[in-house]
């Protein structure tokens, strides 16, 4: 199994695009003629839902696989239709994967001991059965994670990803405006927490460290933060950066260049509601075109973010 940093990496190269398709349905964001559609086939409306979130992934999917390396799905979009949710959930990272994109599971996940190795296995590793019969539950590639209880709930992580190549990304500096009431306090040395977070991921990831010069033990650094970002940046220089909050909460391409290196790599780019919401806000746009729609952004995307690199690196 090659490593994970490398494998996402080279998806970038060759498509020439760091972005992710962020999967975070709700069912408001599915075109009324889909849900429709699904309705006269099935009867309870849980599994009306779940069977049109499957259907609404699989249709953009199918119009960005050929642009785009990877999906992310925001795991709490998919729990709050329960059952269902999480079948549409397992159902759409198993169709991403054949599809030949790298899968991203955001959950957030932590916890100590057994809890955290339950949560590693879940999503990363196997599941066992019996003694001899073990079964993996998601096509999964990585997983975002919460440090925020340190070593133990990281380490659970770390050694299913040494057999399985796979990868984490771990909250280092989130999008959301009241990140800085914890993120920004000062510790004794003069950091401030959040940079301690930080060279933390920078050491826990050195032995998953790739042939192209990244780790698989990578780092959420929101994009609504450009200055912190960019310190980060120098700060964590091994490190695959995952960029969440461009698009509709408010960044642009120029916000999110500085997660890259000198050479334009090492970070990927996320953006949901910008993308799968297109369809919504693109002036006359046939409702039936909602995937069209979610290409058409996804280009102006990577356009915008590939012109800002450019600018930012020469």
């Amino acid at each position: 199994m090659t490593n994970f940093a490398d494998r996402l990496l080279l998806e970038i190269k060759h498509k020439n695009n760091p972005t992710v398709l962020g999967l975070d349905p709700k069912l408001s964001y599915v075109p009324e003629f889909l849900v429709n559609e699904v309705a006269a086939e099935i009867d309870n409306p849980l599994d009306i839902a779940g069977e049109a979130l499957y259907r609404f992934n699989v249709a953009l999917i199918d119009e960005v696989a050929d642009i785009m390396p990877a999906v992310k799905l925001q795991l709490a979009y998919y729990e709050m239709y329960g059952i269902p949710g999480l079948r549409a959930f397992r159902r759409t990272c198993s169709y991403a994967n054949e599809q030949g994109l790298t899968v991203i599971a955001d959950g957030k996940r932590n916890d100590i001991g057994s809890t955290a190795a339950a949560y590693a296995n879940a999503y990363l590793g196997s599941t066992e059965l019996t003694d001899d019969l073990t079964t993996s539950l998601y096509t999964i590639d990585a997983l975002t994670v919460n440090g925020y209880l340190g070593f133990d709930g990281i380490e659970p992580f770390l050694n299913v990803m040494t057999t399985g190549g796979k990868g984490c990304f771990i909250l280092v500096r989130t999008s959301n405006p009241s990140a800085k009431d914890f993120q920004d306090l000062v510790l004794e040395n003069g950091d401030k927490l959040y940079e301690a977070v930080a060279d933390k991921v920078n050491t826990w990831g050195e032995l998953f460290v790739g042939e192209l010069g990244y780790s698989s033990v990578g780092a959420v650094v929101g994009a609504t933060w450009p200055e912190q970002a960019a310190e980060l940046r120098q700060r964590m220089p091994r490190t695959l950066i995952l960029v969440p909050g461009y698009g509709a909460q408010g960044a642009t391409g120029a916000d999110v260049a500085v997660n890259f290196d000198e050479n334009g790599m090492g970070a990927i780019v996320n953006a949901s509601r910008s993308l799968m919401c297109a369809w919504q806000r693109e002036e006359n746009c046939d409702p039936e075109d909602f995937a069209g729609a979610c290409r058409r952004a996804a280009e102006a995307m990577q356009k915008d973010l590939l012109t800002a690199i450019e600018a930012r690196i020469g």
